[in-house]
């Protein structure tokens, strides 16, 4: 069972909650995609998917289709932050479409539940992950 670190982004707080979790429902779908929360033991929340990185720590992107590693010529993030203006430089990043070998799956709330993510999480006094 492929396990992966699931990074849950709470826009009305600013906060990330870090919880480890099977991703093989996930496998197949591409960043921008929604899905329950209850995979992740958040029940009556909506996640969206808004990137990832692979074992060997190569970042998803989502303007590369399928789930292989490429090498392509990047001027903007992810995958190459340009120190000057104009900057192009070629660089190994993944596809938009989440593998069993994504490591890490970054998520962001769209949907809230009744109970707040402390809460369902079972964190005591709302600690979160800065």
């Amino acid at each position: 069972m492929p396990t992966a670190k699931f990074v849950v982004a709470d826009p009305k707080t600013g906060r990330c909650y870090q919880i480890e979790a099977d991703n093989t429902p996930l496998v197949g779908k591409k960043i921008g995609e929604v899905f329950d929360g209850k995979i992740l033991g958040l029940e009556g929340y909506k996640l969206q998917i808004t990137g990832g990185t692979d074992s060997s720590g190569f970042p998803m992107r989502p303007d590369i289709h399928g789930s292989r590693k490429v090498r392509v010529l990047l001027s903007a993030p992810p995958g190459f932050k340009p120190k000057r203006k104009g900057e192009r430089r070629r660089k190994t990043v993944r596809g938009n479409t989440i593998a069993p070998d994504i490591v890490q799956i970054n998520v962001k709330v769209v949907e809230y539940g009744e109970k707040s993510i402390p809460e369902l999480l079972g964190l005591e006094g709302g600690e979160a992950q800065e």
